[in-house]
């Protein structure tokens, strides 16, 4: 009986141990299917539960399976559960040498720097050239220093932004960088399945808005169809603020996930639906992260596509208006065998990325790429090149986690990023961050005279110290730079349908944060223009000394566009004889030539018209502001004065009496008198100079 029964025992055992081993051959297989299409936490999830229904005595089954596990759980950023399984892995002797190279990372991510230089020395005992092991170990040595040392940034986690999900990639838009876009998981965002990939809801575009009290508003999904039930992050715009440029991840569960980048414009204040935006035609490749330069030719991107250093790398592509104009990698300066990620730039030109590859701190690091520029000196002419040198910002804006995702305010060395630095199930978060730096900047204006904001003006910037730059205006106009103590610059608006306007501007050495606001009021080429703060004697035409500072205004201006001949005209208001009117505005406009004349203003570009009270002014929108019992396009005749109350007729008259001027050509000048151009430009040359790290395009005269 006693043999029966332990027959009856061994044989549900083997029962057991067939079911056990059956289940786990389930959920790996299940768990390899999710791996295929890059379900990550899914597969990690069912990698796990094979790995409990492996007996304890496979010891080289567990093993494998551990082995799978840790490399889901590095993907979605689990490091505490990561780092458990690379260890099982290693105790099941499993572990390849990249196991030990994977296992020693997530060490250093952990912030276990004396653990992470021990397996770092075990991998480069079996494989010495192994770029990330070496860069590993630098860090691992270096890193607690670091975070001893610290640096001047000072850095906050935004709890207000925040949400028990991921938020990352913040990016602050607007004139005044009033509105924040970040990417988050949390329970407002769109759809109701939890990712695959992630293990929580896909990420969807949110917005906070900062009022006049410098209160931010509760974030909320941005409307318009922008987002979907698909992943949308990482978000860019370009310099009017008018496309949004952003990553989607679609899913299909059939295949792979490529994240792709994509494209909304904006129509009034809503963002429509994205459309793809192609770079290249590979469709197995994924493209990501999308950042604009600043000055818009070239947009920069993230992607594992043929041709890079190894894992994911940083790329750049020509903005022309026909499309993608090129494509080219950053080249091993900036790249690794490891992760480059996240380009951002500061609005002075500064390159920010992020990289997991150069020694840092662990996980991902913040790195700064600043532009050297070459001369190589030939036979006939100089050359230029440029390579880039990186800067590591310490701690604490970097960590042992991973810390990325950077935008800024204005000129100025603050505003947010995103961490996971201390959240124990990876989730990212966005912190400000601030260097207290000395910054000396421009506030530019650009707008029409005695008119609006001109958002498709551009202005170019040339500098003593070589600078040559082209800068685009925001939507109210406005552009921000910044400048080099020591140089003397040169601005000069210009805008297509206006005369340029120049400025220049000498920068001396600064002990505090200093901005110089600059005006740059263009005129029209096709309207009357209003020199406005023309002052004549009581019915005289003599010029009173007050009107000095407008004529000098209209001098540089004429100075400024040589090529320009103008009607300069004076009217009055309709009191008194239509002939004794115009006898005296004709007087008064050619006491303005005259003034213009002695200057040195060439004669015959002036021709002075008395148009008396020929001319009543027509209203523009913008007096409208001032005076809003004004209509837009009302002309202030004679007769529509003598219908508004007594002070509003005298204001009428006032704008009756103003001195303009109008463009009569833009070609004075150029031509001899057989009709042909004066001054043939030279033909000019494109020299290239191909780096190992980065391309340069230089244009240079013959």
């Amino acid at each position: 009986m006693r043999k029966l029964s332990t027959i009856v025992i061994l044989l549900i055992a083997a029962a057991a141990v067939m079911l056990t081993g059956c289940g786990a051959d389930k959920h790996f297989k299940k768990a390899e299917k999710y791996l295929a299409i890059g379900e990550y936490y899914d597969a990690a999830s069912e990698y796990k539960a094979a790995y409990q229904r492996t007996p304890p005595k496979n010891r080289d089954r567990r093993g494998q399976l551990a082995l799978k596990m840790a490399g889901c759980y590095e993907k979605i950023n689990s490091t505490q559960k990561a780092l458990a399984a690379y260890s099982n892995a290693i105790r099941y002797n499993q572990a390849t040498s990249e196991a030990h190279l994977s296992y020693a990372r997530q060490l250093l991510k952990n912030g276990d720097y004396k653990g992470a230089a021990t397996e770092f020395r075990t991998v480069l005992d079996s494989m010495p050239d192994n770029v990330l092991a070496k860069n590993g170990l630098i860090s691992a040595q270096t890193a607690p220093q670091m975070k001893k040392d610290g640096s001047r940034y000072t850095v906050k986690k935004m709890d207000f932004f925040n949400s028990r999900r991921a938020e990352y990639s913040p990016m602050l838009q607007g004139d005044t960088f009033d509105k924040l876009y970040f990417t988050s998981t949390r329970n407002e965002a769109q759809g109701d399945e939890v990712s695959g990939i992630t293990g929580a809801k896909a990420g969807d575009i949110f917005v906070s808005e900062k009022d006049d009290k410098g209160k931010w508003s509760k974030p909320e999904p941005v409307g318009g169809g922008l987002n979907t039930n698909y992943d949308e992050g990482a978000c860019s715009f370009s310099n009017d603020g008018r496309e949004m440029y952003l990553t989607q991840c679609q899913n299909d569960p059939q295949y792979p996930r490529y994240a792709q980048i994509v494209k909304s414009s904006r129509s009034d204040a809503a963002w429509g639906k994205s459309t793809a935006f192609e770079i290249t035609h590979d469709t197995l490749s994924s493209y990501a992260h999308p950042a604009l330069s600043p000055d818009g030719m070239w947009l920069y991107f993230t992607s594992d596509m043929p041709g890079g250093q190894g894992g994911l790398d940083i790329w750049r592509a020509r903005m022309t208006t026909a499309g993608i104009g090129g494509v080219e990698n950053l080249g091993p300066t900036i790249n690794t065998p490891g992760d480059e990620m996240f380009p951002a730039f500061r609005p002075n030109g500064d390159f920010y990325f992020s990289s997991n590859g150069h020694p840092g701190m662990g996980g991902l690091d913040i790195f700064i790429a600043h532009v050297v520029i070459d001369e190589i000196p030939t036979d006939s002419t100089t050359k230029y090149a440029a390579h880039y040198e990186l800067e590591h910002p310490g701690y604490p804006l970097n960590s042992q986690g991973d810390d990325f995702g950077m935008t800024f305010e204005g000129p100025y060395n603050r505003g947010f990023f995103s961490s996971n630095r201390g959240d124990g199930r990876g989730w990212d978060h966005i912190y400000s961050f601030e260097n207290p730096e000395v910054v000396q900047a421009v506030k530019g204006w650009v707008y029409e005279i005695d008119g609006y904001e001109l958002p498709a003006a551009l202005v170019y910037i040339v500098g003593s110290d070589g600078t040559n730059q082209k800068a685009s205006v925001k939507g109210d106009g406005s552009f921000d730079y910044v400048v080099t103590p020591g140089v003397d610059y040169l601005f000069l608006a210009t805008c297509k349908g206006f005369l340029n306007h120049k400025e220049e501007l000498r920068v001396e050495k600064a002990e505090e944060s200093e901005e110089y606001t600059l005006q740059f009021p263009l005129a029209s080429i096709s309207a009357p223009v209003l020199i406005d703060n023309i002052f004549y004697d009581f019915d005289k035409a003599t010029l009173r000394p007050e009107s000095t500072a407008a004529l000098d205004e209209l001098v540089t201006l004429l100075n400024d566009n040589p090529n320009v001949t103008i009607e300069l005209s004076a009217h009055c208001d309709y009191k008194g004889s239509d002939e004794y009117n115009k006898r005296l505005s004709q007087r008064r406009a050619e006491s303005v030539i005259n003034y213009l004349i002695e200057k040195g203003i060439a004669e015959e570009r002036l021709t002075p018209v008395g148009y008396g009270e020929e001319k009543p002014k027509t209203v523009k929108k913008k007096l409208t502001e001032k005076y809003p019992w004004l209509k837009e396009d009302d002309v202030l005749t004679e007769e529509y004065i003598l219908k508004l109350d007594e002070e509003k007729q005298e204001i009428c008259n006032q704008l009756n009496r103003r001195t303009e001027f109008i463009v009569l050509r833009t070609t004075y000048g150029l031509f001899d008198e057989q009709g042909k151009l004066k001054n043939v430009p030279k033909p000019k040359t494109r020299e290239k100079e191909q780096l190992e790290d980065d391309e340069m395009e230089f244009i240079i005269e013959d």
